[in-house]
């Protein structure tokens, strides 16, 4: 059985009879396998999944009742419900470990499993669970599990938003960034590709990795876009320089047996779409090393944020760029306007003398 268990094993076994260290094994037979176990795949072969599938997390009546609420009445997408699950069942398995019900639940509770996750989190992600459950308790009181809100007794760690180096990178470095790509080594025709329209369109890990084959329309020069977390679509212009670096990677880079419709696909077997904003951050950060770039904070979105603070210092309308990068209040796009400070000299005020 081509299985990533079964092929332990076998790596364990190989050890025992000759003189290796087993990691050495295990990731040679690993690599050596995975690779025919997708050859054989491809040929149409049966072949089980590589790694045996987890099973889903069970969830109590209470917390799938408050999964449906949150998204049929706040509109929030599957993964966002997903997430407030998790933080939910988790307070109530903290409830249970205090033999508590959710209708009986006290500020200390709160305040207890609030100090609790601040000493194994950091602050931001405390806050967005603190967040969650705020929802959650606004939800006991519509079914008539609580009689009193008790979402203003949630207490969340305070965020300060310049506490962290701004992400936003100067143009000319987002420029020497992508003159540094070497679009003939390998992968350089896809990462070049990749992060051109990150930049160009302002485009985050999510929507960039999720453009299928199909949201090219090559004769009327336009890109269809999703976003992740809403659903919306949007259709932007196919700009020259990008259907040109399109173009070069699908026709001399991608993959052509590839089954993946993502456009953006990995290299290695069976070529399934990029996994997540590491895989970008890793790409992005080795090509910033090659431009000689020395950055305190350089994430999945530092593009992003380079693109819309470009725009405010062009003197975009606030509004426009809003809309382009998908946010559904005007209120989010104030994130970039603290670093382009080009545009708030105009604004500033004389200090009288």
């Amino acid at each position: 059985m081509l299985t990533r268990r079964r092929i332990d094993a076998f790596a364990a076994r190989y050890v025992r009879a000759r003189d290796c260290r087993l990691e050495t094994a295990r990731s040679s037979a690993r690599s050596a396998l995975w690779a025919w176990a997708c050859a054989l795949r491809n040929f149409g072969h049966h072949v089980p999944p590589w790694v045996e599938p987890k099973r889903p997390r069970s969830t109590s009546r209470l917390v799938a009742q408050y999964v449906e609420h949150r998204m049929k009445h706040s509109g929030v997408s599957p993964r966002t419900a997903s997430i407030d699950a998790q933080h939910a069942s988790s307070f109530v398995a903290f409830l249970r470990s205090r033999a508590r019900r959710p209708d009986s639940i006290r500020v200390v509770d709160i305040d207890e499993f609030v100090v609790s996750c601040c000493s194994r989190m950091t602050g931001k992600t405390v806050a967005g669970i603190c967040s969650s459950l705020r929802a959650f308790f606004r939800f006991l009181v519509v079914v008539g599990r609580l009689h009193h809100d008790l979402a203003p007794s949630v207490v969340a760690p305070r965020l300060r938003s310049a506490d962290r180096p701004p992400r936003a990178l100067p143009w000319k470095d987002v420029q020497r960034l992508l003159r540094s790509i070497k679009v003939r080594a390998q992968l350089g025709r896809r990462d070049f590709a990749m992060l051109l329209i990150m930049a160009t369109y302002g485009m985050g890990a999510g929507e960039v990795l999720g453009l299928q084959l199909d949201d090219v329309d090559w004769e009327a020069s336009t890109l269809h876009v999703r976003r992740p977390k809403t659903g919306a679509a949007m259709v932007l212009p196919l700009l020259g320089p990008i259907a040109r670096a399109l173009a070069d990677y699908l026709r001399r880079e991608r993959p052509a047996h590839a089954e993946a419709r993502e456009i953006f696909v990995s290299h290695r077997l069976p070529h399934a779409r990029l996994s997540g904003a590491s895989a970008i951050c890793h790409r992005l950060s080795k090509h910033a090393t090659a431009a000689g770039l020395t950055l305190t904070f350089l994430g999945s979105h530092s593009l992003r944020h380079s693109h819309a603070c470009r725009q405010i210092e062009r003197g975009a309308p606030p509004k426009v760029v809003s809309d382009i990068l998908g946010h559904q209040r005007p209120s989010s796009t104030s994130a970039y306007v603290r670093v382009a400070t080009d545009r708030l000299r105009g604004v500033a005020l004389r200090v009288p003398t």
